[in-house]
């Protein structure tokens, strides 16, 4: 398990690669498996802003495509000054993939930090609605 301030760091310098030239706004991820593995992500913006990639998801996406398939922790940096959470489309593709007892560490320029549970954030489980659909 990496240390809280490790994580800190990795999402904070993750956001330096960050592509916002339209919002300018600057994101960065850090997000841990279960199996302890950290992968960083950093929003990625597009002129077609509904294209446009959150780290979140950045993070997640590379986790994934490494095998991962469980998440204990997210940690998110930002650069507004504000303790910025993810967005609705990232919780829902986060939620396929939080382990039991998920956090969520919301982190800002100045060192302050808050976590929450991930269900705090998303309270609804839709998790069972994938074998509802097979």
């Amino acid at each position: 398990m990496a240390a809280f301030e490790e994580l800190a760091a990795r999402a904070r310098d993750a956001a330096r690669q960050s592509y916002s030239p339209y919002s300018g706004v600057r994101v960065g991820c850090a997000l841990e498996t279960d199996e302890g593995a950290v992968f960083e992500g950093a929003n990625i913006e597009n002129a077609s802003f509904g294209v446009t990639m959150c780290a979140e998801r950045v993070a997640l996406f590379k986790a994934v495509s490494e095998g991962a398939r469980a998440v204990k922790r997210v940690f998110v940096w930002s650069d507004t000054g504000l303790l910025l959470p993810p967005c609705g489309a990232c919780l829902q593709v986060l939620s396929e993939w939080m382990a039991d007892g998920a956090e969520v560490t919301l982190l800002r320029e100045d060192g302050e930090a808050r976590t929450y549970a991930f269900r705090e954030l998303l309270p609804v489980d839709l998790s069972g609605l994938r074998n509802h659909l097979k």
